[in-house]
């Protein structure tokens, strides 16, 4: 079994832990990325608040720093570190959403490179489709997010820009 596997298997059993923890209707058996392409569980996710131990499996899967993640939440890491020893710590909806967002984000760059490392060098490369800004730079808001997801897109369909 690979490290991404386990990841992967860890955050499948977190996920199961949350949505039991809240009495979530979702199948029992159901995965990280199957999770991620439900959208009224999502939206009721978001809603709720994200635990920090489940973002926390979230943060491992993705090819992010502790600085980046502060970056994309609008807070600093200081308030990070205070969240993850707060053991029961929820994500306002606000930062639940866009945690969200960027494991979408990581999960559909996953299925186009196939690996962590191809995606993070795609990610901190200046992109002409972007004007010559780094994918990284766009993640911050949800229009950025959309247009690299749309270019992740393209990229998988072999549309080069």
């Amino acid at each position: 079994m690979t490290a991404a596997q386990r990841i992967e298997g860890k955050l499948n059993s977190e996920l199961a832990a949350y949505l039991k923890a809240n009495k979530m209707d979702a199948p029992q058996r159901m995965t990280y990325r199957e999770f991620l392409e439900d959208r009224m569980l999502l939206i009721q996710s978001i809603r709720l608040g994200i635990p920090y131990s489940f973002f926390e499996w979230i943060q491992v899967y993705a090819p992010f720093s502790e600085s980046d993640w502060a970056d994309f939440l609008d807070i600093s890491t200081k308030s990070l570190q205070r969240y993850k020893a707060a053991p029961h710590h929820l994500f306002k909806p606000i930062h639940s959403e866009k945690i969200i967002e960027i494991a979408e984000v990581t999960k559909v760059g996953l299925e186009v490179w196939g690996d962590i490392e191809k995606l993070k060098l795609w990610l901190h490369t200046p992109n002409y489709a972007f004007g010559n800004l780094r994918p990284m730079e766009l993640l911050k808001d949800s229009y950025g997010k959309d247009l690299v997801l749309g270019e992740l897109t393209r990229i998988s369909h072999g549309i080069l820009v």
